[in-house]
């Protein structure tokens, strides 16, 4: 499939740019939301009248919860319909079979699933954003869009569509009606493009093909020091893809005249769960805390209380990411580490930078295994080698081969190359000379390499 590389981005970008560039600004955003359209039914034309469906329902819902504003029952009725409307679109597609395979190994029934070869691309996403939307209208936090143009634009960004950062309405809710682009906004929009691109094809890319090897060789038949080195490959790997396409998202964003908002921000740096968290998948975690946090009652409530408000949300964390057990248990095992730190542990753990940092790291690599194999089997396989402590010397071999991109995503998860921009950034020849080699080597490897997955377009 097209969206399993960036290429397509690259065929894509200039046409859609020049298109936007020349239209006059009343109608960029009807440009903008074709275009992004063209961009989506490319990857899935199949599931191009679902998008509209959203579109048309949480439009029309916007408009219904504006016009019944005095109607309390009315307002309601139109929140619930949007709600509905959405998670019963994403509950289809992406949960219905999770739900009938386990009622049918728990009953020892036959009931049949669906068969979905993929799921609509970025549907986790688009539909947190749009419901975001009817939701900050009927609480009155945002007049509700009357130009479906407008609208459409908003939930269609091309940008961003596939694989987040979420953007809600109120983070670009005044850039669509009215917006400048100015040579600045595309010359740093460019620059975290390069950036983003480099991060997912030049390291995310070479570091993930070692844990492709070692699911290929299979979790069995290999030393635990190796599973470990495939582990922390994958770790990386996730982190540079996901952070990596976030870049290229909010770069192409601004290019585009909008202000998308950050979604990483070093998290491999924390020297805690809790600060991991306020560093990974931002954007994702800002609408957990806003719609459903503290919705439940947030903190403010007891003890007791506040602890099943964040298992709720961890669950839902876990169920999000995908419709396997996994996942849920991946949400859980944070919502643990989380209470703990709230109890008693963080206090401890702010004594010592450099115990504390082990302790996170060790937390989360050992979570990413759990994240990484959807199959129980499977899984039960990894950490049996994890914890088997079984020597041998094939991860020599391995550590050899690798261990330059290891010690590249080490120092890039860090703010380290941020540090050298800001040192000599002023520096134009020096910041054009770095881009250019970026850009051109992570093109090199592109057109050559067949390896090119994005992890987060399955979620």
């Amino acid at each position: 499939m097209v969206f399993s590389s960036v290429l397509f981005l690259f065929r894509f970008m200039p046409i859609a740019f020049l298109i936007y560039y020349l239209c006059p600004k009343k109608l960029k955003n009807l440009a903008l939301m074709i275009l992004s359209l063209f961009f989506y039914s490319w990857g899935e034309p199949k599931y191009f009248p679902i998008m509209l469906f959203s579109i048309v329902l949480d439009y029309t819902c916007g408009q219904g919860i504006k016009r019944f504003k005095d109607n309390p029952k009315m307002k309601r009725l139109f929140l619930i319909l949007s709600m509905c409307g959405n998670l019963g679109m994403l509950g289809f597609f992406k949960y219905t079979n999770f739900f009938v395979n386990n009622l049918n190994a728990l009953f020892g029934i036959e009931l049949s699933g669906i068969y979905v070869a993929k799921l609509p691309l970025g549907i986790s996403f688009y539909t947190f954003q749009t419901m975001s939307y009817t939701i900050d209208v009927y609480r009155g936090k945002v007049e509700a869009e009357d130009n479906i143009i407008n609208f459409g634009a908003f939930v269609v960004l091309f940008p961003q569509l596939i694989a987040g950062p979420i953007v809600t309405y109120i983070d670009v809710q005044k850039e669509l009606k009215d917006r400048t682009i100015t040579l600045p906004m595309i010359d740093d929009g460019l620059r975290l493009f390069i950036m983003g691109v480099g991060s997912k094809v030049l390291i995310a890319n070479n570091i993930g093909a070692l844990w492709t090897e070692v699911q290929t060789l299979g979790f069995a038949n290999v030393s635990t020091p190796l599973v470990w080195l495939g582990v922390l490959a994958y770790s990386f790997q996730l982190y540079f893809d996901f952070s990596g396409y976030s870049l290229m998202a909010i770069g192409l964003g601004k290019m585009l005249g909008f202000h998308f908002p950050q979604n990483f921000n070093y998290p491999y740096v924390s020297k805690s769960v809790t600060e991991f968290w306020r560093r990974w998948h931002m954007t994702l975690g800002s609408w957990f805390r806003e719609y459903v946090y503290i919705p439940l009652g947030g903190n403010r409530c007891s003890k007791a209380r506040n602890f099943f408000n964040i298992f709720m949300v961890w669950f839902l964390t876990g169920f999000w990411h995908g419709a396997n057990w996994n996942f849920i248990l991946w949400g859980l095992y944070f919502w643990v580490f989380l209470m703990i730190e709230k109890s008693f542990l963080l206090k401890k753990l702010e004594k010592s930078k450099v115990w504390s940092h082990i302790y996170l790291l060790s937390v989360v690599v050992i979570s990413w295994a759990m994240f990484a194999v959807s199959d129980m089997g499977e899984l039960s396989a990894l950490f049996s080698r994890l914890f088997a402590f079984d020597g041998g010397t094939d991860w020599i071999y391995y550590l050899q081969n690798y261990a330059l991109i290891f010690i590249m995503a080490a120092v890039f998860s860090t703010p380290v190359l941020k540090k050298a921009y800001e040192k000599w950034g002023q520096l134009t020849w020096l910041k054009t000379a770095f881009l250019s080699v970026v850009m051109l080597l992570s093109v090199a490897y592109l057109v050559d390499s067949t390896y090119n997955p994005f992890l987060y377009f399955n979620f």
